[in-house]
């Protein structure tokens, strides 16, 4: 099995565990999060940390793609996940590699990066499954339920023995990053980033996560809370802020960061003038281009449990984490939320004129990264490690 099944009703499906495939262990989970984050969010750095991570997702996906298969891979925030399939866990140890040597002598975010393989969980009885949250023509965002997931990254984090050295390399993928859209401020209320883990593993702590989400959509249809909307409230800046533009230099082949400032310049500045005077061009249209935006970003997501960024209400942020609370105290989840006053937006833009390209979400000022510290806060002690 190498082709993920496909998940187009993110309500209906994401939580049922039936509409994924578990891996089996001639896969492997690739891990990469920032180090250091509490620095880099005093620095006030919150976007270079959202930028190396969506850089992970674009680098992984291009080197452990099969054919035309799309990729399992996930944008954490400050961090990602992929599913490695059978016989590209070469090309996912030369990626990770790379990645963090960019990342550290270039912009100066240092990744922790490591592959697990999929066999060393389920000896310890823990499963990944995964599937594609498919929106056609090759634009996906991976899902992932088990706690097969959730134990990857601890071990990532806890022991070097799945843990690699940086060493520098080619990046291809890496020049389709850009995050030049402004970031879009809450329209309801707030920006609450959500974190879910089952404390419980099998079929039980599954459904509580279906529960848990169940929970959430009562409160508030999540299709409503979408932070972006429709794209009606997406605003193209021109020009650029300059921690855009600078991040973009640095993500291109050394030498090329002037011609990369140019073309983002000149870019942004079509896209303003094409919006401002409602401009249609042959092939383009740039409001069906907001609008597919909005579609096709990751704001609901499952990694072991559901993450979701949502703009709702004060008194739906309340009741979604009264639900939770409630949850906890009862012994079946841990987790995390934040709240932010704005989304922020990381773009992986591939061929246009194929229509490919797929956005990254998060609250502003790292919203993913703060309710994880929340939800490390409640962690009822230390992942099984295989021995």
């Amino acid at each position: 099995m190498r082709r993920l099944p496909a998940i187009h009703d993110f309500a209906a499906e994401a939580s049922d565990p039936s509409r994924y495939a578990a891996l089996g262990g001639d896969w492997s989970l690739a891990i990469a999060d920032v180090i250091g984050s509490t620095r880099l969010a005093a620095e006030g750095r919150h976007r270079d940390v959202n930028f190396v991570a969506a850089a992970v997702v674009a680098v992984l996906s291009k080197a452990v793609q099969v054919g035309d298969d799309p990729v399992a891979c996930q944008f954490g925030g400050d961090g990602a996940i992929a599913a490695v399939p059978p016989g590209r866990e070469g090309e996912a140890r030369a990626a990770l590699t790379a990645l963090a040597h960019w990342a550290d002598e270039v912009m100066d975010v240092p990744l922790r990066i490591g592959v697990v393989p999929v066999h060393a969980l389920l000896e310890q009885g823990l499963e990944v499954m995964a599937a594609l949250h498919d929106f056609g023509k090759g634009n996906c965002f991976g899902l992932f339920l088990g706690s097969g997931v959730v134990a990857a990254d601890s071990w990532v984090k806890e022991d070097a023995r799945w843990r690699l050295d940086p060493a520098p390399g080619p990046l291809p993928g890496l020049e389709a990053v850009s995050c030049r859209w402004s970031p879009v401020p809450q329209r309801r209320g707030t920006v609450l980033c959500v974190i879910i883990d089952a404390l419980e593993d099998g079929p039980a702590g599954l459904a509580t996560l279906a529960r848990m989400q169940a929970a959430i959509e009562s409160v508030v249809p999540t299709e409503v809370a979408a932070p972006l909307g429709s794209g009606e409230r997406l605003r193209a800046r021109w020009p650029p802020s300059w921690r855009a533009l600078r991040m973009e230099a640095r993500g291109g082949k050394p030498g090329e960061g002037v011609r990369r400032v140019a073309a983002a310049l000149l870019q942004s500045a079509i896209m303003r003038l094409l919006l401002l005077f409602k401009i249609t061009l042959p092939g383009f249209d740039p409001e069906q281009y907001k609008r597919t935006m909005a579609e096709r970003s990751d704001f609901r997501k499952a990694a072991g449990g559901p993450r979701m960024v949502l703009d709702v209400t004060e008194d739906e942020a309340v009741a979604i984490e009264r639900r939770l609370a409630q949850a906890a105290a009862a012994g079946l989840i841990r987790y995390g939320t934040a709240r932010a006053k704005a989304t922020t937006i990381t773009c992986l833009v591939g061929d246009l004129s194929a229509d490919q390209h797929v956005h990254f979400v998060d609250g502003a000022e790292l919203g993913f990264w703060r309710a994880s510290i929340m939800l490390k806060a409640m962690k009822p002690g230390a992942v099984a490690q295989p021995t």
